[in-house]
């Protein structure tokens, strides 16, 4: 089977599918890799580096895709765009990737085509496919990369130092949910030194918070976790009113807001109102990872930063993209262990639960949602 990759053309997207470790391992499973010239240039692999690793490369894209059974994105080419994966792919070929926040009518398309396309984000959570969790990997680099952001914008440094000519204070930081993205968000910020507090409307996360140094600040809230382990889209109106409450004091209170809440599939809930902005000092930061569905406050711009009386809103949408070398190594990785488990004897195993939750079209209909 021919496994193929070409370079990443969705706006601002610096990680390459597929790196020359994995090539190894996909040769070693009886896999041909084609990949597109630079595919892998923006996170720091070159040419040669595939070459050795046993990849063809190529500076034509009809030669890459056009007969490849399996092609690895990181997100999808825009449809307008002139070279396409869409255009080139052949009957029956699988596309992999995060398709989900992709542009509307793209899985319509995919199934006019008689593409069959599978969408990492739709991943189960559960223990048996952590290894093939992409979701996790890049949310933990993301609220890494996060972190460092709202250092480099900050106006002061994260720890307390005291010096001959006085003392600087901690800064204080708040993250706002604890998933994957959350907890290292923290972890990195008491690193640096930061004071560091939590909330999640899931009271379960209040041991990990806690683990890590922080102080989980969740202390009116009945428990609003759903069974498959997210935050419930929809909170009651106590609840709604206590969750304002708590986020309004400690807006105010903190020097640095990291936003973590994001419902798959749905845009991102409002979280940090323009009010509580309005409350917060001049100098403060807002990361807000939820910018590429929706956002987490009222006014943040996917990939701007708003300034608001001097309150930076960051809504970059692709912070694991910020540090793409390690970011597409482990992205690569968990698709090796998507690719292997799916695939029995070069057929894809369609009737796995596991696959089958992940497959937004498949044999020439959307079979997303279904």
């Amino acid at each position: 089977m021919k496994i193929a990759a070409l370079k990443e053309r969705h706006p601002n997207e610096t990680r390459v599918a597929i790196t020359p470790d994995i090539v190894k391992l996909f040769i070693r499973s009886k896999f041909d890799i084609c990949i597109e010239t630079k595919a892998g240039l923006a996170a720091g692999f070159s040419d040669e580096d595939y070459i050795a690793a046993g990849a063809k490369v190529s500076k034509v894209p009809l030669e890459v895709i056009g007969d490849a059974d399996i092609i690895l994105k990181v997100q999808p080419t825009p449809i307008d765009e002139k070279i396409n994966e869409l255009s080139f792919a052949k009957k029956g070929a699988l596309i992999i990737g995060l398709l989900l926040n992709s542009e509307k009518n793209l899985f319509e398309a995919y199934a006019d085509k008689k593409i069959n396309a599978m969408s990492l984000e739709l991943m189960p959570r559960i223990s048996k496919v952590q290894h093939m969790d992409v979701l996790s990997s890049q949310s933990n680099l993301a609220g890494y990369r996060a972190v460092i952001e709202a250092a480099y914008h900050c106006l002061g440094i994260f720890p307390m130092l005291m010096t001959s000519a006085g003392t600087i204070l901690a800064k204080k930081t708040l993250v706002i949910g604890a998933g994957v993205a959350g907890l290292q968000a923290i972890a990195t910020a008491k690193r640096l030194g930061g004071i560091v507090q939590a909330y999640d409307v899931r009271q379960a996360t209040k041991e990990q918070v806690e683990s890590l140094g922080a102080k989980f600040i969740n202390t009116h809230l009945q428990d609003c976790e759903t069974k498959s382990g997210y935050a419930k889209a929809k909170l009651d109106s106590a609840s709604v009113k206590a969750q304002n409450e708590i986020l309004t004091n400690a807006a105010k209170n903190n020097d640095i807001i990291i936003t973590t809440a994001q419902i798959p599939g749905k845009k991102a809930p409002i979280l940090i109102s323009k009010e509580m902005i309005a409350q917060m000092k001049p100098g403060s930061i807002i990361i807000d990872l939820a910018a590429g569905t929706g956002g987490n406050t009222e006014l943040t711009k996917a990939d701007k930063i708003v300034d608001i009386n001097g309150v930076k809103i960051i809504g970059y949408t692709n912070f694991a993209g910020l540090v793409p070398n390690d970011a597409s190594r482990l992205y690569a990785k968990n698709l090796y262990n998507v690719i292997t488990y799916a695939f029995n004897d070069g057929v894809l195993n369609a009737s796995d639960d596991v696959i089958k939750s992940m497959l937004v079209t498949f044999e020439g209909k959307v079979v997303y949602g279904l």
